[in-house]
């Protein structure tokens, strides 16, 4: 149960982020929107606070 719950919150961080990159963050040149990307996709919930902490500007 825990691990399904630990997963879902996973899932939903990546597609805040691919989300918010896409959308949200015009200012990131198209090279910068990849690499934050694959950082929260590598990374899941590390990644999107790192993004939500460093990346969102």
């Amino acid at each position: 149960m825990l691990e399904s719950i630990w997963g879902l919150l996973e899932l939903l961080s990546v597609v805040w982020v691919i989300y918010d990159v896409v959308t949200q963050n015009k200012r990131l040149s198209g090279a910068m929107k990849v690499v934050w990307i694959l950082v929260a996709v590598l990374f899941n919930i590390f990644g999107a606070a790192a993004y939500y902490f460093l990346g969102r500007k």
